[in-house]
This record gives C-alpha cells, structure tokens and sequence, in this order.
C-alpha cells in the first residue's frame, strides 16, 4: 500500500506572527518555519501505518518556495521514504494547491492520502475536500481515528453530536484531526539518514497547472486589543451597567 501525505510551511505555532510594516502580509522575515502541526499529525499517523506492515511506502509531498524542502526533510526524518517538492514562490489558494497535489496523485497512485484538516495560516479547512472531489476518491475528515483493512478504510471522525465512523472504500482522502495521535520527535540518526533519501522537484508549469490566483489579499491587522475589564460591587450595579453602559439588555 502505498501513502501520500502532504506537508505545509508554515510559522511554528509558538510563534505570535505579525504583520508588515504596511499592513500588506504577514511578516516573514527571519521568522521560525515549521511543519503544520496538522500535517505532522498525518505524518505520524502514515508512519504508524508503514511500522504495522499496512504501507509500503510514504511519499511526502509540499508545495512552497525551495526554502520548504527542509520540512520535507523533516517529514523523511520522521519515516517517509521519498518527497516531492512542487517548488513555487506564489502565495498558493487551496484550489491550486489541491490541482497540484491532484497531478501528484496521478502520477502516484496513492491507496490513500494524509493530509492536515487545516493549515493554522489560512485556517481555511478546503484541501482535502477540493481534492477529493478531482480525484473522485472517498473522503473521510477530522479523523480521529484509522483502521486500516485490506482494501477498506475506517475513518472515526469528531461531530459536533460525538463521533461518526465511516467506512471508505480505497483510494481515499483521509484529513487528520488533533486527537488522531501525537507525533514523535525525529532523531539524530535519522535526520542524518533523511539527507540522503531521495527528493524529487517539480514545478506547477511541469505539471501543467495553472495556479492563477483568484483573490487578492488586500491586507492584514492584528486583532484589537481587548480593553481591561471593570469590578462592580454587586448585581445591581452590573444590570446598571449592561443596561445603561453597554446597551445590551433592556
């Protein structure tokens, strides 16, 4: 069986980002990257998957600016076999990035691809859904939980009623969520065996993509500073000030 998990650049999430000095984008500018914590999480979870003798082989795969390949690597340390780098410096939408990953599923043949819920950048929560429908391949979300079977997949996934299980037949899309597991730190020993794993770039144009943006970011700010709250000495003062103040009781 062979897997496909994706892998994205972001800002390490203990970071507080900020924007540019214009307010145009984010400042990136010596800025700690890292693996998405969403897709490291399905890295873990196709590692696991290769150590139980389910998969054969892993296969990582970014899309991003050169500088990305050392997340990659990251991913190979962790246990992947090979990645691929589609190499870009456009800031990608999730319809481009999802076209792109879809010519690398062709090319592959993937039995199931891993991907993060959602990017904590974009927040946008859309990948995975948008390539499952150009695959044409079932999709299971917000998985917390996977058994593999012969040609089926069991997907438990978190509802806003509780868990729901699906059961997918292969291939299928498969994006992680939180609770899935914990993913493991790699070790020096492999992180030195992951330089020499192969690493394969391609580009959207080799894969005749086109990733024309269709929006334009017109600019970003942080959130508004909260305003300190006040104490009042009893109930009535507090309808007072609801009432009175802040208007939002009659």
């Amino acid at each position: 069986m062979k897997i496909m998990v994706t892998v994205k650049r972001v800002v390490d999430y203990n970071l507080k980002v900020r924007p540019n000095s214009d307010n145009s984008d984010v400042d990136l500018a010596n800025v700690k990257m890292s693996i998405n914590p969403f897709c490291e999480i399905a890295v873990e979870e196709a590692v696991r998957l290769k150590e139980k003798g389910i998969a054969t082989e892993i296969i990582a795969v970014s899309l991003g600016p050169q500088q990305a390949q050392e997340q990659l690597r990251t991913a190979l340390a962790l246990g992947a076999d090979r990645a691929i780098l589609v190499q870009t410096d456009e800031n990608l939408e999730p319809l481009a990035v999802a076209k792109c990953l879809k010519a690398i599923w062709d090319m592959e043949k993937p039995d199931i691809v891993l991907m993060g819920k959602q990017a904590i950048d974009g927040d946008n929560n859309q990948t995975g859904q948008m390539l499952a429908a150009l695959t044409g391949c079932a999709q299971g979300t917000f998985a917390s939980e996977l058994d593999v079977e012969s040609n089926r997949v069991k997907v438990t996934r978190e509802v806003d009623g509780g868990l729901q299980t699906l059961d997918l037949a292969l291939p299928a899309i498969v994006t992680s969520d939180l609770r899935l597991n914990e993913p493991r730190y790699a070790s020096l020993p492999n992180i030195m065996k992951a330089k020499q794993k192969p690493l394969d770039v391609q580009t959207p144009q080799q894969l005749a993509v086109d990733i024309s943006p269709r929006t334009k970011l017109l600019g970003v700010e942080p959130p508004a500073q909260r305003q300190a709250g006040i104490m009042v000495e009893d109930v009535a003062q507090l309808i007072d000030k609801l009432k009175n103040e802040a208007k939002v009781i009659q």
